[in-house]
């Protein structure tokens, strides 16, 4: 691990006043450091748009002042940083607080956009997160289901399912219960069959349950647990979020103690609730203006060069290609994202823009970008469908490589600040001619995985993950990049 003079390019300073050593503090918690001075850079330091917007949501819950992320940007050495806080807007967001469960309880707005996709495209498996884990070793069976009972009982999420009445569905919590892991002896030879059926196996939105998880045992000492949940109760957090909880309740049941997690003030059915009201009136017109105006005139399809004509109705099949950046040629990257002062991932994001535009013939490229959606501290433990997806939209024409990188942080810093709204929103604001064949508003997607993914820790056991093969894909072309010490 390098040391801290690596990272530092001044002489070291310590934070003076309360408002740089509360910012000090943050700073290092989120990024590792056990020291930060007032002239560090946050993100020659390590800080990325994620940690970023979670320093912002640290900010405002302490000094009660809300910051734009491209101020972020625009002061990223703590000193100046502290300087702006002193002239930020004051909050004005509510609460996220607790709903009655006897009333109806609605969909937050993306899963009503999945919920209605549900009902008229065959998207199937495309919408299903799974993966799979060896586990070696003295494994206590009855500690682990003991584990997923308590862990379903804390995530109301986990047992909702989606009711349709007059043709509006409602969440509907059901009680906890203890079977929804399963278990079956099995041959080596016939995992691969096991694997497929509890991955494949369409769920039933209406009737649930939407989580699917099940203990296959080769041997005494050789299990596969195998995981799998449907993208309106789920994203790419809350399954690093399982596997942590799940590790931590199985410690605690195996030795006898009590549940080490602290309670949940909120489940995501409050947060839906909160995001309907709160996107109302001049917010939500506000926002939706942005991407009428960002969006408008932009082409419909990416005509990229393929070896097949696109079918009349996307199916959904899909494959993958694995692809490494070499250490030097990723250290230059950085380099040149500090440079120009941006993320690796916007100089990524560039990147692909331009290859996209030279392979199509088009110099307006519209591309999908996840965004993990979970600006408010009360959400960043709960399992639920927060992700959004930002259509990021570049223009080409006549660009130097700085102008072009500028062009791109700009672009990716206003949708940004313009994420409330979710995508599915969007699409409903711009309606698009529909067409059964590729997706609306883009076909290509960009996705940055700077979450790191906890493994699961057992004691007795040497844990690996499953290998999967990709046989779906949402998109006409997914590039998903991280940066990995491996």
């Amino acid at each position: 691990r390098p040391e801290r003079d690596a990272f530092q390019a001044n002489v070291y300073e310590p934070p003076q006043g309360a408002t740089e050593q509360l910012l000090a503090g943050i700073w290092q918690t989120l990024l590792g450091h056990e020291t930060v001075g007032r002239h560090d850079n946050f993100f020659e330091l390590g800080g990325h748009s994620l940690f970023a917007v979670t320093l912002l949501e640290r900010v405002r819950q302490r000094l009660g002042v809300k910051l734009p992320l491209a101020e972020l940007f625009a002061h990223p050495v703590l000193h100046q940083l502290a300087l702006r806080l002193q002239t930020a807007a004051a909050d004005d967001e509510g609460a996220i607080e607790r709903v009655d469960r006897a009333l109806p309880l609605p969909l937050s707005l993306p899963q009503q956009r999945l919920w209605f996709l549900s009902q008229f495209e065959d998207a199937g498996r495309a919408y299903h997160i799974s993966g799979g884990l060896r586990l070696r070793g003295q494994l206590d069976r009855t500690a682990l289901m003991r584990a997923v009972d308590a862990l379903v009982a804390r995530h109301e999420t986990l047992r909702t399912r989606f009711v349709a009445v007059d043709g509006l569905p409602s969440q509907h919590i059901d009680l906890p219960h203890t079977d929804l892991l399963t278990c079956s002896d099995v041959t080596a030879e016939g995992l691969d069959a096991l694997s497929a059926r509890v991955f494949d196996k369409p769920f039933d939105l209406e009737h649930g349950p939407l989580l699917r998880i099940h203990l296959a045992s080769v041997s005494a000492e050789e299990h596969v647990l195998l995981v799998c949940m449907h993208h309106i109760i789920s994203d790419g957090w809350s399954m690093a979020l399982f596997t942590r909880e799940l590790g931590a309740l199985y410690l605690a049941e195996r030795d006898g103690l009590p549940d080490p997690l602290p309670a949940l003030p909120i489940q995501y059915a409050d947060f839906a609730q909160w995001q309907r009201q709160r996107l109302q009136g001049q917010r939500l017109q506000q926002q939706a203006s942005f991407w009428q105006q960002t969006l408008a005139g932009a082409p419909a399809l990416l005509e990229l060069p393929t070896d097949h004509t696109r079918p009349a109705q996307q199916r959904f099949d899909g494959d993958s290609v694995e692809l490494h950046l070499d250490p030097q040629l990723t250290q230059q990257l950085k380099a040149l994202a500090q440079r120009h002062g941006i993320t690796l991932y916007m100089t990524l994001l560039a990147a692909w823009a331009a290859l996209l535009a030279k392979l199509s013939g088009q110099d307006d490229v519209v591309i999908g970008s996840p965004t993990a959606g979970r600006s408010r501290a009360e959400t960043e433990e709960l399992i639920g469908f927060f992700v959004n997806t930002l259509a990021l939209r570049l223009r080409a024409g006549e660009h130097s490589v700085a102008s072009w990188l500028s062009h791109t942080r700009d672009q990716v810093l206003a949708a940004q600040a313009h994420a409330e709204l979710p995508f599915e929103h969007v699409v409903e604001l711009l309606q698009p001619q529909r067409s059964l064949a590729h997706s609306p508003i883009f076909q290509v997607m960009f996705a940055w995985q700077n979450l790191s993914q906890p493994t699961l820790q057992l004691p007795e056991l040497e844990i690996a993950p499953l290998e999967q093969s990709v046989s779906t894909a949402q998109f006409d072309l997914t590039l998903i990049l991280a940066d990995s010490d491996t």
